[in-house]
């Protein structure tokens, strides 16, 4: 799950780039969203592969 949320937040990123320049006035709106939504899933990724003890990479068995 922490890949996927790193995926996504490197995507809003990009969107983000996009809309903040003035070429999409949309763009920015979705990217602000996604930014907030995606950096919320990477730390709460984040924390949960740390309480479980499991180092970032690791698989679930």
């Amino acid at each position: 799950m922490l890949g996927w949320a790193l995926i996504f937040f490197l995507l809003s990123l990009i969107s983000a780039y996009m809309g903040f320049y003035g070429l999409m006035g949309l763009a920015a709106v979705v990217a602000k969203f996604l930014l907030v939504v995606f950096l919320i899933l990477l730390i709460v990724s984040a924390f949960s592969g740390a309480l479980r003890g499991r180092p970032p990479g690791e698989a679930a068995p």
